[in-house]
């Protein structure tokens, strides 16, 4: 399958990771998957959906939930 035609999903480097330090525990530390975030090609797509989507939890887009919400009350 050609990268164009290929679902941001797919193409996601969280895709190849453990999903567990995408969604820690309550208190726990999202320096991992913010670190994985930071070199993915997707990154601006996967933000966009948590979004739009209204996602509550993990990290999305390389922030936090609380980082989400703070976004879009700034974009109000």
């Amino acid at each position: 399958m050609e990268p164009d035609t290929q679902s941001w999903q797919e193409r996601a480097l969280c895709a190849e990771t453990d999903p567990e330090a995408f969604f820690p525990e309550k208190g726990g530390s999202t320096r991992e998957a913010k670190k994985i975030c930071t070199g993915c090609e997707v990154k601006a797509e996967c933000l966009e959906y948590a979004l739009a989507n209204d996602e509550r939890f993990g990290i999305w887009g390389g922030l936090s939930e609380r980082e989400r919400r703070r976004l879009r009350r700034r974009a109000v």
